[in-house]
């Protein structure tokens, strides 16, 4: 008996979520590559007012791309509040399979599809740089001593199951986004990876890690910022005292100095 590629199902709609800022040097490439590996996902670019005109080029693009969208906002309001944006979006449009994705090219468009067949027996699909198979191309040596030892942290102060807690290439299963609420989900970067992953894993969703390779921007200028690490630093202890926040905040401490015997 012949064996057969599983192919991802014609009725699935699918959509990747990209937000910008300053990313004219790569935005139309890589929206031309998504389309040529995936022909039939929707592209929602979430561009936060960039100086360098991002969104105008990828206004030039929609006449020969009907399934390209574009949602422009008045200024940097973060990575967090773009993905949140993206996802109402995608959830309002009834898209089953919704992904996220870096304007950097440091995603590989041609794995795109990769992820689509991961998430027929998943829930979300994360592209890992830190399982076998994974990889990371032309970051300095502090970066990535930074990327995996956070990893590491993050996994031994929350006891998320992930290697790649801060990964931004992933594919959410609407369910999955539906579950959570996302008005609670309130850090930018690095720190909002964290919590979607924390939320999903907590809520028994099954989570999958597939092998990416990650390759440093070659065009553009990186987003890093001392506020971005310093989030990414509480953040793990933020949802590790959660429970407990809730419970205080639902029991309260009431007590009467009456009841106390002295």
């Amino acid at each position: 008996m012949e064996s057969q590629t599983p192919q991802v199902s014609n009725q699935k709609r699918k959509i990747v979520i990209i937000p910008t800022y300053n990313e004219r040097d790569n935005i139309v490439d890589l929206i031309e590559e998504i389309f040529q590996f995936v022909p039939d996902i929707t592209v929602l670019v979430i561009d936060d007012n960039s100086p360098d005109q991002t969104a105008f080029y990828v206004k030039k693009l929609q006449s020969a791309y009907q399934r390209l969208k574009l949602i422009e906002r008045p200024g940097k309001l973060g990575l967090g509040t773009a993905y949140k944006l993206g996802f109402k979006y995608a959830l309002d449009h009834d898209y089953d399979y919704i992904m996220e994705m870096d304007a950097d090219f440091s995603h590989d468009p041609a794995v795109l599809e990769n992820f689509f067949l991961n998430i027929e027996k998943n829930d979300l699909v994360i592209g890992s740089r830190y399982i076998r198979g994974g990889r990371l191309v032309n970051w300095p040596l502090t970066r990535w001593l930074l990327s995996y030892l956070a990893s590491i942290y993050v996994r031994l102060v929350t006891g998320l199951p992930i290697r790649d807690t801060t990964a931004g290439f992933k594919c959410f299963k609407k369910e999955v986004l539906k579950s959570i609420n996302l008005r609670e989900i309130m850090s930018e970067g690095y720190s909002f990876q964290i919590e979607m992953h924390y939320q999903a894993w907590k809520n028994g969703w099954r989570i999958k890690e597939i092998p990416i390779t990650f390759v440093d921007r070659s065009a553009g200028q990186s987003k890093m910022s001392y506020k971005i690490i310093w989030e990414a630093f509480l953040t793990p202890w933020k949802l590790r005292l959660q429970p407990v926040y809730n419970y205080i905040k639902q029991e309260g401490f009431r007590f009467d100095l009456e009841d106390i015997d002295l």
